[in-house]
């Protein structure tokens, strides 16, 4: 990520995550198991900080990237803000000690329980996304006698170039309203009971590799904040979310954290608006490796085939979206690389962690490491095929802890009845 280093590294030809060989955490916590550098993410959120020096700002960091608990804490302890997109992400915000009054409600769908929860919670801002979303949060906030700062979500009709699934800033998306329709209900709702107007947010997609589109999004934000002064309406913050990339290939140079925040500054500089950033995989995808162990090959004559014990349940990307992850051995050893398919043991020909790659030479028994596992890892893995979902464990220099223990069998049939 440009400035800030890397805490997984070879010492002797064996792969260390900061002072502890990962080895030794297989060897206690059993594999698949994910492993996460609290130095690393510490680095990562620091740096966004200190790009943004002392304009009036506020990094909320996007939940929705990776949700445990003691990730949380360790952003909390550092005074981050966080973006929820679900009361479940705000019960974890605030379980992990973060400050409702640090935090925004993003999302298109919330309902009226989850507004309830954050109103009494006393958030900073919801990012509104819709008049149908709007009106209920004023009629909820009108009922609970409680006062709700709105943000209206943007959609600035700027492409992120990047994957269609986690692309959000086109009108073909449901994220949003169109700027001639948000700017109209901004001044439309001044007078609704229960809230009050004071930003715009817009966020435009995820793994942006081109600062170029983000700048574009900013432009349009702003301008329209300024019509908006212009009629003597309150404008106070701008959100500009988030979607930096990580570097998933070797060859991969995203932008760095501080040419992101450069660019941000760039754009409210001189406008008075406070400025929210609502970063997530470039904070913890890095920091963040998937274990898992080798449990037999094969090959069929025509395709040589890897067979991990961690699945797509586990982690889901390349099934999901094609996703390249690195694949590097714990271990380095002097054999010949193969090529091979790197597969699961699910029941779908969709598992899989690499096709057709040039793979470390592997035997039964021997550790491999998928990298840039710590965003959109272990938050979207599930029970398919009852498969118990993995540990998550948190490196803290010469130490280690479990953040999450490893489900038993017994925990995939709790709350069910025969």
């Amino acid at each position: 990520m440009g400035e800030t280093k890397s805490f997984f590294t070879y010492k002797k030809n064996e792969l260390y995550c900061e002072a502890i060989p990962v080895r030794q955490i297989a060897d206690a916590a059993g594999t698949p198991v994910y492993i996460y550098s609290s130095r690393q993410i510490a680095d990562n959120f620091a740096a966004f900080h200190r790009a943004l020096g002392s304009y009036p700002h506020l990094i909320c960091y996007s939940v929705k990237a990776n949700s445990n608990l003691a990730v949380l804490r360790l952003l909390a302890r550092r005074n981050a803000g966080f973006d929820v997109v679900s009361g479940g992400e705000l019960f974890r915000v605030l379980q992990a000690g973060g400050k409702a009054s640090r935090t925004v409600f993003s999302g298109v769908g919330k309902t009226a329980s989850e507004i309830d929860y954050a109103l009494r919670s006393g958030i900073l801002m919801f990012n509104c996304e819709s008049e149908s979303e709007l009106r209920l949060l004023s009629e909820r906030a009108h009922r609970l006698r409680k006062g709700a700062r709105v943000g209206l979500r943007v959609n600035p009709q700027v492409s992120a170039e990047t994957h269609p699934y986690i692309a959000t800033g086109l009108k073909e998306h449901k994220f949003g309203l169109e700027m001639p329709v948000a700017e109209e209900l901004y001044e439309r709702a001044q007078q609704w009971p229960g809230i009050r107007l004071v930003g715009l947010s817009c966020h435009i997609g995820s793994q942006i590799q081109n600062l170029s589109p983000f700048a574009e999004a900013m432009g349009k934000l702003i301008s329209m904040a300024q019509r908006l002064r212009k009629k003597k309406l309150a404008v106070e913050y701008l959100d500009a979310g988030g979607g930096l990339a990580a570097p998933y290939r070797p060859e991969d140079s995203p932008p760095s954290i501080q040419a992101f925040a450069k660019q941000a500054l760039d754009s409210v500089r001189g406008t008075g608006l406070k400025l929210l950033l609502e970063p997530g995989r470039s904070i913890v995808g890095t920091a963040g490796i998937l274990l898992t162990r080798v449990v037999h090959t094969k090959s069929t004559g025509r395709k040589k085939f890897v067979i991990v014990d961690a699945a797509m349940n586990d982690l889901l990307r390349p099934s999901l979206y094609g996703a390249y992850h690195e694949v590097r051995p714990v271990v380095c050893s002097q054999r010949e690389t193969i090529t091979a398919d790197l597969v699961g043991p699910v029941c779908e020909s969709a598992d899989f962690f690499a096709q057709n790659r040039e793979l470390p030479p592997a035997e039964a028994g021997d550790l491999l490491a998928i990298f840039t596992a710590g965003a959109y890892g272990f938050v979207l893995s599930s029970n398919y095929n009852s498969r118990p979902r993995p540990p998550e464990v948190l490196v803290e220099g010469r130490r280690w802890r479990l953040a999450r223990r490893r489900e038993t069998l017994r925990d995939l049939v709790r709350g069910e009845k025969k």
